[in-house]
């Protein structure tokens, strides 16, 4: 019971986090945000006291995302889903703001449909390449992170976030390999900040008045430091390369801002209604992202939901919150359609997702030598795992939906030899996806 609970304390979190960062999106993309170098309103400093709320929002995906990877198995057919999921709205969507004029046939281009296509080299969402990349090194990261004692845990995440996060929060200028906290690198360790968490937990913040004190420290030490350099410029016109870099994913006041955010519904008892609808809807949220962050209308959106009828504090707050509910609901809508519609696609492919995950579960025995799998999900796929007697080498290289009838073909004839019936059985899905999902987006 008491795991239900906290599996709802968590979902509800999910979905305020989302709802951050949309957020986040209608402030920063529509224009809310002026820039720093020149003189603030009250508008606007409201605007970045709001986006200081708000900006602990990723962190917090990610460490809900870490806190149940860290224990979790890796599922080649989960990581096939969740791309498949993921190339649907990229070019569903991404072709329908074409098709309806949103996007400017001047802004039309062959990088602009390649983004579509491969949305996962290509950075259309960062965030779920981020995701991507660290649920392919889950089974390394997980089982390293397992076996380490608490001392060792301990000393490994002072180490990553000196490095990553403490040394840019403190210094006069900007390093110069910073991602901003928009990479892999950075998720990894969120990633293991949440692992830590799950197995030996921060007595310190168990409090819930100290969580919340926590995330008021981080969110206003955001703010504060912002306004702060924000002055400092205006006197001196100097400093101007760090004058968002408190607002930024990896800096020590975000961070800390999202552990306290964390821990404070980690320790929480939400029962009831509440629970329960945010249990239900939860499984829904990415949709939200996916949709309103898509490269085809990621910038029309505000405009649509009143941003440009803005004009004073007590509007603002209004018409932020009216947009978060029409985004949030909105995406909840449509991604339960796109399930919907997923749930048809796999009674047609009928238990080809089981049949991969049982003989990846057969061939990566962990009584073996520790495998090494890489896998990557989109312009080409390469799956290697080594064993102690035996080599399995799949390599699959997606150009077109055309070739689907060529290699359902070859499977047929080839389905003999059990390496090569993995190689069908894992490929020819993707395939049959791609084929069936171009026709319901194309249709």
């Amino acid at each position: 019971m008491q795991k239900k609970e906290r599996m709802a304390n968590l979902e509800v979190l999910r979905c305020v986090a989302m709802m951050m960062v949309v957020v986040l999106h209608y402030l920063g993309k529509g224009g809310l945000l002026p820039d720093l170098t020149a003189p603030l309103s009250v508008q606007d400093m409201v605007a970045w006291l709001l986006e200081a709320c708000c900006i602990v929002a990723v962190n917090v995906y990610m460490m809900i995302s870490g806190y149940f990877l860290c224990e979790s198995s890796f599922k080649l057919s989960r990581l096939l889903t969740l791309w498949l999921q993921l190339w649907l709205y990229s070019v569903g969507i991404g072709v329908l703001a074409v098709v309806t004029g949103i996007v400017p046939a001047a802004e039309v281009s062959t990088h602009y449909y390649l983004t579509l296509l491969f949305p996962v080299t290509m950075g259309h969402y960062w965030f779920l390449t981020a995701y991507l990349f660290l649920y392919i090194l889950l089974p390394f990261v997980g089982m390293g992170l397992r076996r380490m004692t608490k001392q060792q845990f301990q000393v490994a995440l002072v180490l990553l976030f000196v490095t990553f996060c403490l040394l840019k929060s403190v210094l006069p200028f900007r390093l110069e390999e910073d991602g901003k906290g928009y990479d892999c690198l950075w998720y990894l360790c969120v990633f293991c900040a949440a692992a830590y968490l799950r197995r030996f937990g921060i007595p310190f913040l168990q409090k819930k008045s100290r969580a919340l004190l926590l995330y008021l420290i981080g969110i206003f030490g955001t703010f504060g430091e912002a306004m702060l350099l924000h002055l400092f410029y205006l006197k001196t016109c100097s400093l101007e390369l760090i004058l968002k870099i408190p607002y930024e994913y990896n800096h020590i006041f975000p961070f800390l801002a999202s552990l306290g955010l964390f821990c404070l519904f980690l320790d929480s008892s939400i029962q009831g209604k509440i629970g329960s609808v945010a249990v239900r809807i939860a499984p829904y949220t990415l949709g939200v992202y996916l949709l309103h962050e898509n490269l085809g209308v990621r910038y029309a959106w505000q405009k649509w939901l009143g941003v440009e009828q803005i004009d004073g504090v007590l509007p603002l707050l209004l018409w932020t919150v009216l947009v978060v509910v029409v985004v949030f609901v909105l995406g909840i809508l449509v991604d339960f359609v796109r399930k919907a519609i997923c749930a048809v696609l796999l009674c047609i492919l009928g238990s080809s997702f089981e049949q991969i995950d049982n003989i990846f579960r057969h061939q990566t025995d962990m009584n073996c030598h520790f495998p090494i799998l890489y896998c990557q999900c989109s312009f080409s796929v390469h799956c290697f795992i080594y064993m102690k007697h035996r080599t399995v080498r799949l390599k699959f290289c997606c150009i077109c939906s055309v070739f689907q009838c060529c290699l359902f073909i070859f499977c047929l004839i080839c389905r003999i030899l059990f390496c090569i019936r993995l190689f069908c059985l894992c490929f020819s899905t993707v395939f049959r996806l791609c084929a069936i999902s171009t026709v319901f987006t194309f249709s």
